[in-house]
């Protein structure tokens, strides 16, 4: 549809989750990695009272509901506050972790016990939007394999009561928000996409002349004193992505063609 036959994704969504999905195309797969490490921000319901085997509301019922009374919009917006900062996280056993070279789910649901070591994530905000009978919706902004399903599951058991995620939506990745998107049943092949130099707008930028656009796009570095990883671009378009020592920048990503 959009003229490209390679196509690839910064992060999948739950199933039953809604939101921004960044999809990659053509050229533009190669720099996924560079979309990595940026913060996420979801909106999420967690209803108190039932833990779930897989978490959420896909999953089977594990012992018995809660039937004493819910604790209120105070003692949960507590709970949820304490989830900010950095922290040691156990994913869902029916995950895509993988124990011993398999993945956690294909384990799980063959009935044999996972258990998955602790992880570290950091949780850069948290947010109570608002409480309806057992329903908490809460907006949380986490940094990259963080689940949303586990601050559910733990939500519960810091409340006495089990919990389990019945809703997710994906809201940003770093300044790419879903506001921003063209959602799948607008995309034709004439559609307006983003450009590259958007979806990295997150890296420095550096205007290359048409010398160094020569230089990259044999590979070769162009010089310039900046450090780390930037985006280097011609006049309006990306030609490559770069690590820069202080004196030299070397590409790891070429974009531009001889």
């Amino acid at each position: 549809m959009c003229g490209e036959r390679s196509i690839g994704h910064t992060g999948t969504l739950d199933p039953f989750a809604s939101g921004l999905l960044v999809l990659l195309l053509g050229k533009g797969t190669r720099t996924a990695r560079f979309l990595d490490g940026l913060a996420k921000t979801y909106l999420a319901t967690a209803r108190l009272g039932q833990r779930t085997t897989t978490d959420d509301l896909t999953g089977d019922p594990i012992g018995e509901p809660w039937t004493d009374a819910l604790p209120g919009p105070d003692r949960i917006a507590e709970a949820l506050a304490a989830f900010r900062g950095s922290q040691e996280q156990t994913p869902p056993a029916y995950s895509a972790r993988k124990l011993d070279g398999e993945r956690a789910y294909a384990r799980a649901r063959r009935g044999e016990t996972v258990e998955l070591a602790a992880t570290p994530v950091t949780v850069y905000g948290m947010e109570l939007v608002e409480v309806v009978g057992a329903d908490v919706t809460f907006r949380v902004t986490v940094s990259t394999g963080t689940y949303i399903r586990a601050i559910a599951r733990d939500l519960g058991e810091a409340l006495g009561t089990g919990a389990h995620l019945t809703a997710l939506r994906r809201e940003s990745i770093g300044s790419l928000r879903v506001e921003d998107a063209i959602p799948l049943d607008a995309l034709a092949p004439d559609t307006a996409l983003w450009p590259l130099g958007a979806v990295l707008s997150h890296l420095p930028r550096i205007v290359v002349d048409d010398a160094g656009r020569t230089e990259l796009s044999h590979g070769r570095p162009v010089r310039g004193a900046t450090a780390g990883t930037v985006v280097l671009v011609g006049a309006d378009d990306v030609l490559a992505v770069a690590e820069g020592d202080g004196e030299w920048l070397r590409p790891t990503v070429v974009l531009t063609t001889p």
